[in-house]
């Protein structure tokens, strides 16, 4: 059983790249949730649940710290994500409706997730000397890695709250996604950020026209 969660257990090779089980799955069920969430369809919170948990053991394996500890955030907002769309606000008694935040929200908002970013980016480049028993090798990549985890976590939140701009933080997410990790030799988990990339554009354009969206406030 314990052999599933190694990326050394391949499953098939693609063009002479070796594919793990938990990659090939795990990658599977992320397309399978942005689709999901594109369509507003509830189930993607459980699919992206079962994805997250897949990625958070394959990213700790080749050494993506950031992006480990960034499932384990996932999964978390998912739960609240999933509470968050089924459950009727307060005041008016209706479920959440797409909509933007406000001007200053979005800069303050932008603003937090950059200097977390350049914060988190400086720990992790020493996390290797500073807890070597979990973190034995050095991090690869510390700043752009921990750049795109804190844009992950706020397009994550601000997605369980079904606001908009969210979809602009996953288009740069997915780009930068792309580079990362081909360099990285997860080639498979690069050309599903190719696909993410698509899938973000086409979920702004389908929130963008959904029959809830409330515009600008």
């Amino acid at each position: 059983m314990l052999d599933f969660w190694s990326i050394n257990n391949i499953a098939f090779e693609v063009i002479g790249y070796p594919m793990s089980y938990i990659e090939f799955i795990g990658t599977i069920l992320y397309l399978w949730a942005t689709w999901l969430v594109a369509k507003q369809k509830m189930l993607n919170w459980f699919v992206g649940i079962v994805s997250s948990v897949l990625y958070m053991v394959l990213f700790f394996q080749i050494r993506l710290y950031s992006d480990m500890l960034e499932q384990l955030y996932f999964i978390i907002v998912s739960v609240y994500g999933w509470w968050r769309w089924s459950t009727p606000l307060k005041d008016t008694g209706k479920v959440l409706r797409i909509k933007y935040s406000e001007r200053h929200k979005i800069i303050f908002v932008a603003a937090i997730t950059l200097g977390v970013a350049f914060a988190l980016g400086g720990l992790m480049s020493r996390v290797h000397l500073l807890v070597p028993v979990l973190f034995p090798e050095k991090a690869s990549f510390p700043f752009l890695d921990a750049l795109t985890t804190i844009m992950s976590f706020t397009a994550m939140w601000l997605m369980a709250l079904k606001r908009l701009e969210s979809w602009f933080y996953w288009i740069v997410v997915d780009g930068v996604g792309v580079w990362l990790y081909y360099v990285k030799g997860v080639k498979f988990v690069a050309l599903l950020y190719v696909i993410l990339l698509f899938l973000a554009v086409y979920g702004f354009r389908c929130w963008l026209r959904g029959g809830e969206y409330e515009g600008k406030h």
